[in-house]
């Protein structure tokens, strides 16, 4: 059997407030945040691709509404 399933009769303690924020601060540290020219470098990165799905998208709506009318007009 899981151990969800095991505990499920049980209650877990919950975690003061407190202990939680410093949880949260502890793990927070542990994150390698990047540099600001890695974060411009994925800006361009994510802006290139989304501009290429738009106009891959743009191109099948055009295409599939150019057969719809040819095909029922």
């Amino acid at each position: 059997m899981s151990e969800n399933h095991e505990l499920a009769g049980t209650r877990a303690k919950r975690t003061s407030p407190l202990t939680f924020y410093r949880q949260v601060v502890a793990e927070l540290r542990k994150v390698v945040w990047p540099t600001r020219p890695q974060v411009v470098n994925y800006f361009f990165v994510v802006l290139v691709f989304v501009l290429i799905m738009m106009a891959f998208v743009a191109a099948l709506d055009f295409g599939f509404g150019k057969a719809m009318f040819q095909i029922f007009a």
